[in-house]
């Protein structure tokens, strides 16, 4: 009998799973904006009920909850690993399952804290402890080990009617709209009526939450040319094949030096910046001859230690260097004809990259982990990490705030590096490690998502796609085909004026829900031990009576 009833208990973390799996329907490429709403009304609903009593039970339904949100919306990372991991399938698929089930821990906290500080009878209570409680949580994986903010829900309503309201209270912000309004759709189906008029107020207050007309687009423009090289990610690394992919991206660049800006992707110049000196001036000098720029990512390096060891060609003068993920200008950087060019080696008109991947570009513990797989002696996973703000690039007088690929997922990261004049956020990477896979497309999602909380047009350029130009307000405007060698040409207009997120962060936002955390636990603590107290006073009573 016992185990029928443990048995039936499973089944709500397993309906829990399922809509985890719903909820990432909400992201890129489906864009099913309703999903993650209804997928939170369905958790919530399983949080209240009456088998659920002890906080290990709210702890596994959070857990499942997040199991289906990441083994779906993440299974792009098994492309990477089986691919390009060198590892067998079961060793991938365990290490999938790993993963979602340590991202899946923090939706479990935050049910946790749910039913620990849960109060039956105070459903507006309970709904700004769900609300604060997911969105502390949900914070704390942007952070906690470097961070993995991916799937945050607030990315699901990037072109919903919320979008707008990332100007104001960022992306984070969109996820307690959702959580809030999920929460009360539940207490409001049950006929609670102050749940039913906030819900209207907090769904129709959240639409027009918009700092965005303080944003006005200028007469002046940038003329772009956006080279999608194509490149494979088996030959990305191998030394035989970095002339002809640097060659590719010349050649794909000569008939647009008509632009004022040519951009090229995340390590278009497969290589250490010393070996290449020689090329970089000769585009130097090209570049500003036609009066234009590039813009390239390349390895960059500084004199100080050999960490270079497990790239495929190691020269002599790659020996006693640091070694970053770089993105760098040649050619001309002001609005004024240069034909002389710019590049030199210690030309400070570079980005490195601050917040380095693990596994991929730097690897805890390498002198245990290096020699066990391939995984953990990829190419280039030796990086040093750059400053956390840096200079704009710049490029003919326009103004870039660069981002390499998923920095553009931590938001705190790319609005220190943006300044009050940045003309445009500018984000480069190669997707190839994702493979014909959902993973591009969600990167793609995330970084319109900036570019509303920042106000400014982004750039993006990848290796394989999605290339694309995205307006201040996180539409795109234009894109090219993934998987095809191809150039997008682009007048993009710049536009001044600062959005109230640009200004603010989200600072207050963490602030103000960590706060309303507290309380609510403080508030549900002593409640709690009112309840006990007067429970043991009435059982007292009632065995006096006796």
């Amino acid at each position: 009998m016992l185990n029928a009833l443990k048995g039936r208990f499973f089944i709500l973390p397993a309906v829990a799973f399922i809509a985890g799996i719903i909820a990432h329907l909400g992201f890129a490429p489906y864009d099913q904006q309703w999903a993650v709403p209804v997928a939170i009304i369905a958790l919530f609903s399983l949080l209240h009920h009456h088998k659920v009593t002890t906080v290990r039970a709210g702890f596994m339904i959070g857990l499942a909850f997040g199991a289906g949100l990441f083994l779906a919306g993440l299974r792009w990372v098994h492309v990477s690993l089986d691919i390009f991991g060198g590892l067998p399938l079961i060793v991938t698929l365990i290490l999938m399952l790993l993963l979602a089930l340590y991202l899946a821990i923090y939706p479990a906290l935050a049910c946790y804290l749910f039913i620990k500080y849960r109060q039956q009878q105070w459903p507006l209570f309970n709904v700004l402890l769900f609300t604060s409680a997911w969105l502390i949580t949900e914070y704390l994986r942007g952070v906690v080990l470097t961070g993995f903010p991916w799937l945050s829900l607030g990315y699901s309503q990037t072109t919903g009617v919320y979008s707008s309201a990332a100007s104001v209270v960022g992306m984070l912000g969109l996820s307690a709209i959702i959580c809030l309004i999920a929460t009360l759709a539940f207490y409001a189906i049950k006929r609670h009526v102050k749940s039913a008029v906030l819900l209207v107020l907090v769904a129709f207050g959240s639409a027009s939450l918009n700092s965005q007309d303080q944003l006005i687009e200028q007469q002046r423009a940038v003329n772009l040319a956006l080279i999608q090289g194509n490149i494979e990610q088996s030959a990305k690394w191998d030394a035989k094949a970095m002339w002809p992919t640097i060659t590719r991206y010349m050649d794909l660049s000569r008939e647009h030096f008509d632009s004022d800006v040519i951009i090229w992707p995340e390590a278009a110049m497969p290589a250490v910046e010393g070996w290449v000196q020689d090329y970089l001036k000769l585009m130097d000098s090209a570049a500003a001859f036609n009066d234009s720029a590039i813009i390239t990512g390349i390895i960059g390096r500084t004199p100080k230690k050999n960490i270079a060891a497990n790239i495929a060609a190691k020269p002599p003068s790659s020996i006693n260097h640091d070694y970053f993920n770089a993105i760098m200008t040649v050619g001309n950087d002001t609005d004024s004809r240069n034909i002389k060019g710019i590049y030199q080696s210690d030309h400070t008109n570079r980005y490195y990259k601050h917040q380095l991947l693990p596994i991929g570009e730097f690897v805890p513990f390498q002198a245990i982990l290096r020699p066990l797989a391939p995984l953990f002696n990829l190419p280039m996973s030796s990086f040093t990490r750059g400053d956390w703000a840096q200079e704009n690039l710049t490029a003919r007088g326009f103004k870039f705030s660069p981002a390499i690929c998923y920095e553009i997922a931590f938001g705190d990261l790319v609005r220190a590096n943006m300044k009050s004049d940045t003309d445009f956020l500018l984000t480069i990477s190669n997707d190839a490690w994702f493979g014909e896979s959902i993973g591009p497309h969600q990167h793609m999602q995330i970084a319109q998502m900036r570019a509303i909380e920042l106000g400014r047009p982004l750039i993006r350029v990848t290796n394989t796609g999605v290339t694309a130009i995205v307006d201040q307000y996180g539409k795109i405007v234009d894109q090219l085909p993934q998987f095809e060698e191809a150039v997008l040409r682009a007048n993009v207009k710049t536009v001044s004026g600062e959005t109230f997120f640009y200004r603010h962060g989200q600072t207050p936002l963490i602030t103000l829900f960590a706060i309303l955390l507290a309380l609510c636990m403080l508030a549900g603590h002593r409640q709690n031990r009112l309840t006990q107290k007067l429970a043991a006073l009435n059982k007292g009573y009632s065995l006096s009576k006796d």
